[in-house]
Parts: structure tokens; C-alpha cells; sequence
């Protein structure tokens, strides 16, 4: 290997970032840990890992000392790097803190090797499209209706097509009028999903589902706890809304197990939490295999860079206020943009996120 093919150093910081709309008391902000990879060569790419107020000094600690020994003194290829890896960490877990603390590594090898090349991500991995739908979407269960209300006439305005909000309220019949409220507010010409967050058990799924279906649901997302196969078997067969979870799934293996289970309809990868663009590209390639829908989470600057390069169309999320251009935290424009509900990308070579270095 040359030393351009080397790593040489790896770095990295904490970003708290406060959220303009906390996602409950609970959650007032999110973190980023931005890291840094230098070859031998002096070339330096720049990934990310990234997590609500759970484990981000966890997973700075893993990326200073695991990650950064094994990588540094190997090669500067994220598709070579990324299998050894795992397989050193996997005594830790197979996924969960080891995986989100492999995506800063994953994701800095790639903004590296697009740097090199002078393309961005999405040139990079072979664009498909020049645009990709966006849903407007926001953490809003505890909003109150009128709050709730006026975030879905926002989406409308914003010329989204499609909006998904959050269920789970302590009473059903509170989930069924925020429900009706957000359907009378777009209209029947939109798309409508909803998101429990895991708050159901099997028998408060079916019965939930079967009172929000008449208001037309395009899916219902994570109504059980993600680690549930069997009973999202269950609860499939049982009820006519696609079923979405994935968001806190983890590996290329455990995504394997649900589709083989025939558990969900639209799987939701998060980049960061499998590990990087490495897995992802992998989990979407083995959703598109078994013929359901793939729907990135979160992250629109990087999620959306991936779909413009998918073969199929696939729908980006955009929490209100939580984009990185949101929350203030990059030093320049990133070059994905979102209007009239479709998002474009236009960035510098790599990944094309440039991370303040203040502490916020």
C-alpha cells in the first residue's frame, strides 16, 4: 500500500447540539461526534457519529481507543475496513454502541475516497436521480393538538406530499383525534403514516391499528418493540396497514431475520446506527431482494445522497428542525436542499459536511 492508501491518525469531538423543538423532556438535544481519518499522505476525510442524548460519550470512547487501533496502520478503504471491524468489536455487541461508532469510521473513508475522486457521495455511488420525495415528519407526541395541528399545516405548506406523526398516546381515543385532526388538516389527497415508537404490545397494536385505519395510513412504524419478530408476524398478518420498522436495527443479519420472518413491509434503515454507508448499501440491496420498500431514517443530508443513488424511488425523512442545517452545525451549506417537498444534491466532494469546530 502507498501512503495515500494508509490511515495515519484518527481524531475526533463532541457536538451537543440543543434541538429548537426537544423531542420531549427527555430529549433536549442530540450529539455528534465528528471524526477525522488522516492518511499517511496527509488526506483527511470526515465522518460522523450521531445520537440522541443516549451513549454519545460511549461511543467517542470506543472510536478513541478500539476503532482508532485497529484502523490505524490499514488501509484507507471503508469496504475493506468495514467487515474486520465488526468482527473485532462484536465482543462488545454486534450492533448498538459498536455499530454506531464504526459509521464515524465508515463514513470518513468515504468522504475521503469521494475527496480523492472529486465527486460527491451520490456521483460517487452512481447517481440515479436528480431529486427524491421527502415526508415531513416531527417527534410529536407530546405537542398538544393545536400544536400538532399547525406543525401538519407547515408540511402542507412546504409542498410535502406525505407527513407522519406520532402515536401512543395513554388513551386511544386521543391517538384516533390527533389522528383526524392531521387527515382533515391534509387533506385525502396525501399520504398519512404514524409512529408508535415501540409503545404497543401485541393485542394494543391490533386494536390501535384498527381504529386508525379508516383514516387511510400508508404505514404504521415501530408499533411494537423492534426486537419483537414473532409477534410482528403476528400482528402483520392480522391488520391491512404495511407495517415499517428498522430504525433500531442494527445489523445487515438482524434485517435478514425479519424480512426471512415476513415481519415488516418497509424496512428503515438508519445510516448511522448500522454502521455506515458499507451496511446500508448492503440492508437496502437485501430489502430490494426480498421485494419490500426501503425508507431511510432521519439524517436528510446523508440519507438523502444515498436515495438519488438506489435504483428505486425511495421516501427521505425530514424531522422538523433536526436537520444538521437546523440545528447549526455545519460550517458551510452541505448542498442537499429540500423545496417543495423533493430534496437535490449539489455538494462538494465527499460527503459534503463541513462540522463546526465550537462546542455547542
Amino acid at each position: 500500500m502507498g501512503s495515500s492508501d494508509v490511515v495515519a491518525a484518527v481524531s475526533t469531538r463532541l457536538l451537543r447540539l440543543p434541538l429548537p423543538r426537544p423531542w420531549g423532556p427527555d430529549v433536549p438535544c442530540v450529539h455528534v461526534v465528528v471524526v477525522d481519518v488522516t492518511t499517511e499522505d496527509g488526506a483527511t476525510g470526515t465522518g460522523f457519529s450521531w445520537t440522541p442524548t443516549i451513549g454519545a460519550t460511549a461511543v467517542r470512547a470506543l472510536l478513541d481507543d478500539e476503532c482508532t487501533r485497529f484502523v490505524v496502520g490499514g488501509p484507507a478503504d471503508p469496504e475493506v475496513v468495514w467487515d474486520p471491524l465488526w468482527r473485532h468489536l462484536h465482543e462488545a455487541g454486534g450492533g448498538g454502541v459498536t455499530t454506531i461508532a464504526m459509521a464515524g469510521i465508515d463514513l470518513a473513508l468515504w468522504d475521503l475516497r469521494g475527496r480523492r475522486c472529486g465527486a460527491g457521495l451520490t456521483d460517487l455511488l452512481g447517481r440515479r436521480r436528480d431529486s427524491a420525495e421527502v415526508y415531513g415528519s416531527g417527534v410529536n407526541l407530546h405537542y398538544g393538538l393545536d400544536e400538532l395541528v399547525e406543525q401538519a399545516g407547515r408540511w402542507v405548506a412546504a409542498g410535502h406530499d406525505a407527513v407522519k406523526i406520532k402515536v401512543g398516546r395513554p388513551s386511544l381515543d386521543e391517538d384516533v383525534e390527533r389522528v383526524a385532526a392531521v387527515r382533515d388538516v391534509i387533506g385525502p389527497g396525501r399520504r398519512l403514516m404514524v409512529d408508535a415508537n415501540q409503545r404497543w404490545d401485541l393485542p394494543t397494536a391490533r386494536r390501535a391499528i384498527g381504529a386508525l385505519a379508516r383514516f387511510d395510513l400508508a404505514w404504521v412504524e415501530e408499533p411494537l418493540l423492534a426486537d419483537a419478530t414473532w409477534a410482528y408476524r403476528q400482528l402483520r398478518a392480522a391488520v391491512d396497514v404495511p407495517v415499517a420498522l428498522g430504525e433500531n436495527v442494527h445489523t445487515l443479519h438482524r434485517f435478514r431475520d425479519l424480512l426471512d420472518a415476513g415481519a415488516c413491509d418497509i424496512v428503515q434503515p438508519n445510516v448511522v446506527r448500522v454502521g455506515g454507508v458499507t451496511p446500508f448499501l448492503r440492508i437496502a440491496a437485501l430489502a430490494r431482494a426480498y421485494g419490500v420498500a426501503l425508507a431511510p431514517h432521519l439524517l436528510p443530508e446523508l440519507s438523502g445522497q444515498l436515495a438519488l443513488s438506489l435504483p428505486e424511488p425511495v421516501l427521505v425523512e425530514d424531522v422538523e428542525d433536526a436537520s444538521f442545517a437546523a440545528l447549526g452545525c455545519l460550517a458551510a451549506p452541505s448542498g442537499v436542499t429540500i423545496t417543495g417537498g423533493r430534496l437535490t444534491a449539489s455538494t462538494r466532494p465527499g460527503l459534503g459536511l463541513s462540522f463546526r469546530h465550537a462546542r455547542r
